[in-house]
């Protein structure tokens, strides 16, 4: 079995949370940037015990990465990439970033939106993150993690996207 991936904790204060964000913009963003970008997060998270899944779509919908890590997902957990992605798409920030705002008061959150009956269509638990592009208006793909604790699903997307940020200005 894989050694886990060592993750850092996930900040809880808002502005730390964008900072992070904000520093990690892609030059541009490819069909072979998901591929590369997929695979990696895949095989960090093959070290975890519990099985997820790793979606990366572009803003159109477009599927880009799709893939589970082992044995165990369920339909449950494309639910919530579909959850956390339409939140991503909405709100032009990471389901953490949402999740801390509100506290994980999903109700709150719904009524700030005026979401009704279609507040369990948006997730604000992490594993949500915005793949933005210098120079380009708004999200342009959306990467989604759904197996792990909520801040780690977070936490691997934003280390992965460092790691493989770092790796392109070599």
């Amino acid at each position: 079995m894989p050694e886990q991936f060592k993750l850092s904790d996930a900040p809880l204060e808002l502005k730390t949370i964008e900072e992070v964000d904000k520093s990690l913009e892609f030059t541009s963003f490819t069909v072979e940037d998901a591929w590369s970008l997929g695979t990696m997060l895949r095989s960090r998270l093959l070290g975890f015990s519990s099985p997820a899944v790793v979606d990366i779509s572009l803003a159109s919908s477009t599927v880009l990465f799709h893939t589970a890590t082992k044995s165990g997902v369920s339909p449950d957990n494309d639910s919530w990439v579909a959850r956390k992605k339409k939140t991503v798409l909405r709100f032009n920030t990471s389901t953490w970033f949402m999740h801390n705002k509100f506290q994980g008061n999903e109700t709150s959150f719904a009524a700030k939106y005026g979401l009704g009956e279609t507040a369990g269509q948006y997730a604000i638990h992490g594993g949500g993150w915005p793949v933005k592009v210098k120079n380009v208006e708004g999200v342009v793909a959306v990467i989604v993690v759904s197996g792990l604790k909520q801040d780690q699903d977070h936490q691997i997307i934003v280390q992965t996207v460092k790691d493989f940020l770092s790796q392109q200005t070599l």
